[in-house]
């Protein structure tokens, strides 16, 4: 892999908000988010000024909460701290075999209908932000038993030539059963079918998904630090 084909995904959010998540996109200047209910990610340009800061801000609205995700770019000093949170990006090096998503029989894929219980399943098991609406960023998979959702996992951001792998978890009365790696090989096999490379940001105190995500063919790119403000 050239560096160059990995360059984009030093903004991911950026990265999507600009190409193929730009119907659920609001924008102001150089400044961007998702639509309410999707997601909280907002992008700046990577040296942005006062003036990228105040067009943030307006999209966002008084007490408004920027999850910059990645981004290393500081607010303004009125913009008050909520979070920060270290973690790592990794990405699928393709040296292990992906099982065919039409191997896993009893995986179904996620719709609308499915919200009301992946809101459920997220809320029980943390696996990262989940709205309403995140569902429309791209394909999710879901796993049932006794017609209980109890494992997903989804596409989340998709900057040129990348999608990202989020949302996996499992319910903890389904845990040890192997539905985790079931549902990324699935997704990787997707997001490879249409020449794509899959990737991923995890925890950096998740060691149990770091080790999982090592077995499943994914490795370390860079170290990130997940951080949201709250505007003034």
């Amino acid at each position: 892999m050239r560096s160059e084909d990995a360059a984009v995904l030093d903004d991911p959010v950026g990265g999507s908000l600009r190409c193929h998540h730009t119907a659920l996109a609001r924008r102001l200047g150089r400044a961007d988010t998702y639509l309410p209910g999707v997601a909280t990610f907002c992008a700046v340009p990577r040296d942005p000024d006062a003036t990228d800061w105040a067009d943030l801000a307006r999209l966002l609205g008084r007490d408004g909460f920027a999850d910059l995700f990645s981004c290393r770019a500081t607010p303004p000093p009125d913009w008050e701290p909520v979070f920060a949170l270290d973690g790592r990006q990794m990405i699928w090096t393709g040296d292990r075999p992906v099982e065919p998503r039409a191997a896993s029989g009893d995986l179904v894929e996620l719709s609308a209908t499915d919200v009301p219980e992946m809101l459920d399943l997220a809320a029980r098991t943390q696996p990262g932000p989940f709205w309403p609406r995140t569902h429309e960023l791209g394909t999710y998979l879901g796993i049932r038993a006794g017609g209980n959702l109890v494992a997903m996992a989804g596409e989340r951001l998709r900057p040129p030539g990348w999608t990202e792998i989020s949302a996996v978890c499992t319910a903890p009365e389904a845990r040890g059963r192997g539905h985790a790696a079931r549902l990324v090989r699935a997704l990787v096999s997707g997001v490879l079918s249409r020449n794509e490379r899959p990737f991923l940001h995890v925890a950096e105190t998740n060691t149990a998904a770091i080790a999982l995500y090592d077995r499943l063919g994914f490795e370390s790119r860079t170290q990130v630090t997940f951080r949201g403000f709250r505007t003034p």
